[in-house]
C-alpha cells in the first residue's frame, strides 16, 4: 500500500489551472469578511474546487495504462547530418487528452527544449518526430521518455515513465555518404556541384564495339568491323578500373581546430568515406591509413562489397591525438603497405609555411612512387578578417595579419605544385565537394 501510494503522489502534479482555482477561492474567502452577504458562496467554490480535483485524478489512475509510448530511433546516427527521429504515442483512455512529452536525450547536444504537446482523441495514435544533429562520433544515451498526461478537466497530471534507454552509435557522415553514391550511380554528380571534366584522349581500357552513330570519335572507327558488318562500326573505351586510390588521414594535433562545431578531422573522415565510396563505385579499390605520432589503422585496398562497411567501422573509432604527425613512419608504411602506383590523398592541415617544410622531403619521396594529393584546409575565420574594413589602427594590425596568413596558405599550395605534389586548398564545408571534383579530373585525365 505504502509502494502505490508512494508512486501515485511521485507521478501527480497540479496544473496551473488548480492553483488559480485555489487563489479564486481565496480571494472569495477574503471578500467574505468584507461582505457577509456572499454567505457560503467562498465554501460553495472550494468544495467544488475540491471535488473536480478528486474527479481530474479519479478519471487519470482509474485506467492503469492510459497511454503508451516508444522511440523509433535508427540503429545508428550519421555526424554532422540531421538524423530523424520519432516518438510514437497511443491514447487508451476513454476520453480526449492533451499530452506533453518530454524526451531524455544524449548530453552531448546541450538542448533542453525536447518538449512536445499534443491532443489525442480515444484510442488514436500519433507519431511526432524531430531531428537531432550530433557533432562528435561516438556512444550516444538516450535516457526514458516521459508523458504527462491532462484529462478535460485539466486540473492535474499524471505521469508516465517508459523504460527507453538504449544506446545509438554516431558514425562518420554515412547519410552524406549514401547521397553521393546515387548521384554516382545516376550520373547526376553535376547536381550538387561536382564538375562535369572533359576527357583528354582515350582511356586504354576497351570496352566493346558498337554501330557508329553521329558525334562519335571518327578516329575510334574500328575498320576491320566495319567491313565485316558492312556498316560503320566503332570502338568504346571506358575508365580505366582497378585503380589503387589511398585516402591518408592525418589525426595529429593540428586536425583538432573547430569548424561549425565538427573538428577538421571529422570534416576529413566524412569526406575520405564519400570519396571511399564513389571510388568503389567507379570500380577502383579503396584503401585507407591513419597516422599520427605512431600508425593507426590500416585497410588495404580491396574492392568487396564488405570494403566501404570496413573503412566506415574504422573511421568511427578515430579520436584527435595531441603529437606531431611521424612523416618518416608513414612513408616507409606506404612503401611497405602499397606496392603498386596509386593515388594517395593526404588529408592533412597547414597554419604556417615551417610546418609544410617540415614535412615536404617526406611528401617528395612518397610522390616519386605514387601520384600524391594533399589536401588541407583554408582558415574561414582568417579570411573573414583579411576581407573586413579596418576601422582603426588595431583594425589595420588584425586585418595585415590576416592577410599574412591566407597569403602563406598560397605560397604552400605554389610550393607543393613546384614539387610536382597535386594539393587541395579547401573551406571546411567545401572539402568533399572539392575532394571528389579532383578525383573525377585526374581519372579522366589518366593521372594515376
Amino acid at each position: 500500500m505504502k509502494k502505490v501510494f508512494s508512486l501515485f503522489y511521485k507521478n501527480l502534479f497540479l496544473t496551473n489551472r488548480l492553483f488559480t482555482g485555489l487563489g479564486c477561492c481565496v480571494v472569495l474567502f477574503l471578500l467574505g469578511f468584507f461582505f457577509p452577504w456572499l454567505g457560503i458562496i467562498p465554501d460553495l467554490a472550494f468544495w467544488v474546487l475540491v471535488s473536480l480535483a478528486f474527479a481530474d485524478i479519479l478519471l487519470l489512475y482509474r485506467t492503469k495504462n492510459g497511454v503508451f509510448a516508444k522511440r523509433h530511433a535508427p540503429d545508428r546516427l550519421s555526424n554532422s547530418d540531421d538524423n530523424e527521429l520519432g516518438i510514437y504515442i497511443e491514447n487508451w483512455y476513454p476520453f480526449n487528452i492533451s499530452i506533453g512529452i518530454i524526451d531524455e536525450i544524449p548530453f552531448q547536444f546541450q538542448k533542453r527544449d525536447i518538449w512536445f504537446k499534443t491532443f489525442l482523441t480515444p484510442r488514436q495514435r500519433k507519431l511526432i518526430n524531430y531531428v537531432l544533429r550530433p557533432i562528435k562520433r561516438g556512444e550516444y544515451n538516450f535516457g526514458d521518455i516521459k508523458v504527462y498526461v491532462k484529462s478535460p478537466i485539466g486540473l492535474t497530471r499524471r505521469r508516465y515513465n517508459f523504460n527507453q534507454a538504449e544506446t545509438l552509435p554516431v558514425y562518420p557522415s554515412f547519410l552524406q555518404m549514401r547521397k553521393y553514391e546515387l548521384m554516382a550511380i545516376s550520373n547526376h554528380l553535376t547536381d550538387i556541384g561536382v564538375k562535369k571534366i572533359r576527357r583528354l584522349g582515350h582511356s586504354l581500357e576497351f570496352e566493346q564495339v558498337k554501330n557508329y552513330v553521329q558525334g562519335d570519335d571518327y578516329r575510334t572507327i574500328n575498320w576491320k568491323a566495319t567491313a565485316r558488318h558492312g556498316s560503320l562500326m566503332t570502338n568504346t573505351y571506358t575508365d580505366e578500373k582497378s585503380q589503387h586510390v589511398y585516402c591518408i588521414i592525418d589525426k595529429s594535433r593540428v586536425m583538432k581546430m573547430p569548424f561549425e562545431g565538427l573538428s577538421l578531422l571529422d570534416y576529413a573522415i566524412n569526406a575520405s568515406l564519400v570519396l571511399s565510396s564513389v571510388a568503389l563505385i567507379k570500380e577502383d579499390k579503396a584503401g585507407l591509413i591513419t597516422v599520427a605520432e605512431k600508425i593507426g589503422s590500416i585497410v588495404p585496398a580491396e574492392r568487396r562489397h564488405s570494403q566501404l562497411n570496413k573503412i566506415l567501422e574504422v573511421l568511427y573509432k578515430e579520436k584527435t591525438r595531441y603529437l606531431e604527425t611521424n612523416m618518416e613512419l608513414l612513408y616507409s608504411t606506404v612503401r611497405s603497405v602499397i606496392k603498386q602506383r596509386s593515388l594517395v590523398v593526404f588529408f592533412t592541415n597547414y597554419e604556417s609555411m615551417s610546418g609544410l617544410e617540415r614535412q615536404l622531403p617526406f611528401l617528395k619521396r612518397i610522390a616519386k612512387f605514387h601520384l600524391l594529393l594533399v589536401v588541407f584546409f583554408e582558415n574561414t575565420e582568417l579570411k573573414k578578417l583579411s576581407e573586413e574594413t579596418a576601422a582603426d589602427v588595431e583594425g589595420i594590425y588584425i586585418k595585415t595579419i590576416a592577410e599574412k596568413f591566407a597569403y602563406d596558405k598560397k605560397l604552400m599550395v605554389k610550393e607543393l605544385a613546384k614539387n610536382n605534389i597535386q594539393s587541395i586548398l579547401s573551406s571546411p564545408q567545401n572539402l568533399t565537394i572539392n575532394t571528389i571534383n579532383r578525383y573525377l579530373e585526374i581519372k579522366a585525365k589518366q593521372r594515376i
